[in-house]
């Protein structure tokens, strides 16, 4: 194999695909970077077993071939090689030489027989989705999954495709995220599929503001298309809990406040939370909102913010962090919270996206 190709596009190829690979690769070759000729392009793939990940950069290909080579590496020499032409030509026992401008890496790779091949889609649907839409579908939703290894199914977020509207759902147990649109994809079959968390962030960070995306299911593989870039990821198996049988019916009684207010409040109460004390204060009265933490050993916080609320006052505790999160992803100015009593989740409707928090002792 030897190739000519400039350093802007193999390191666009490079950064694209080694975010997949593993540290900690029980496999050598999984910490490797397939490359690969296909005429006049340049084919580069990485997987962790779980997710693969796969797209094609142009190159001047002077003689065909394929090699593996060790990712982390490959990316370092390339990121300080000088701007310009870079030649990779591999020769005998898998030895690989990398010339730039006035300098010359020699690398060993590995033989690209025992690398996982790309998972295939054949005679599958083929739906397109809108990638802004998709992206921020995630973006308002991936950060509610749970990070405890035990709860697998709660690892990832429930994508869904039914009637003519895509869903996306994610929860950890204490909080839940749901967004949903309508699309103009119409399906044969109804979709429900599990993406693991680590997928999710990988196709968050191709996807782009226009444009639309290619994705497919297979049996247990499902494939996002990302303009040329190809996402393959295993489906996390097992049952997704019924999630609308805890979202509460909407109630009339709401409380109206400022979304900058709140989150800066919110900030400021939670510098002086400790893993042992995290819960911070909510009063609520019909004009102002006490926020205000207290931390044995630490010390306290009081703030007032002004609402609009005509219900009876009401004092409960969350989790600063689950508010965090939330608030800071929305564009809203103004949002109404449900709070319906000290052991009841607060819930927040938007237009097409709900979320609720479960609340803590205080």
């Amino acid at each position: 194999m030897k190739i000519k190709i400039s350093k802007e596009n193999l390191m666009f190829g490079i950064q694209t695909v080694q975010n997949v690979v593993s540290s900690k690769a029980t496999l050598p070759i999984l910490s490797n970077i397939l490359i690969e000729t296909k005429k006049n392009f340049l084919k580069l793939n990485a997987t962790d077993l779980d997710i693969g990940i796969s797209c094609e950069i142009p190159v001047e290909t002077l003689e065909e071939g394929a090699i593996t080579i060790p990712a982390k590496r490959f990316n370092d020499i390339v990121k300080e090689m000088p701007d310009g032409e870079i030649l990779i030509h591999v020769k005998k026992n898998n030895q690989i030489d990398i010339e730039g401008k006035n300098c010359r890496f020699k690398l060993t790779g590995l033989a690209k027989d025992e690398f996982p091949k790309f998972p295939e889609f054949k005679d599958k649907e083929i739906l397109q989705l809108d990638q802004l839409a998709l992206k921020e579908m995630f973006r308002l939703t991936s950060f509610a999954v749970s990070h405890e290894e035990s709860r697998y199914v709660l690892n990832g977020v429930l994508m869904e495709i039914v009637d003519g509207a895509m869903r996306i759902v994610a929860t950890d147990g204490r909080r839940l995220a749901k967004v949903e649109k309508k699309i103009s994809t119409s399906v044969k079959k109804d979709v429900s599929v599990i993406l693991p968390i680590k997928a999710v962030h990988e196709i968050i960070r191709n996807l782009k503001d226009e444009g639309m995306v290619s994705f497919v299911v297979g049996s247990n593989q499902v494939l996002f298309d990302i303009d040329g870039v190809l996402i393959a990821t295993r489906i996390i198996e097992g049952e997704f809990p019924n999630y609308n049988q805890v979202i509460p019916k909407p109630v009339k009684t709401r409380i109206r406040m400022n979304t900058k207010e709140l989150l800066s409040s919110i900030r400021r109460a939670n510098l002086l939370a400790t893993p042992d004390f995290q819960a911070i204060k909510f009063e609520v009265f019909t004009d102002k909102m006490v926020v205000s933490k207290t931390t044995p050993d630490v010390g306290e916080s009081r703030e007032e913010i002004p609402i609009q609320y005509d219900g009876q006052e009401i004092v409960v505790g969350f989790n600063p962090q689950f508010l965090i999160d939330f608030l800071k992803n929305i564009n809203d100015d103004q949002i109404d919270i449900e709070l319906l009593g000290v052991d009841k989740p607060a819930v927040i409707r938007l237009e097409d996206y709900l979320y609720l928090a479960l609340p803590m002792r205080i």
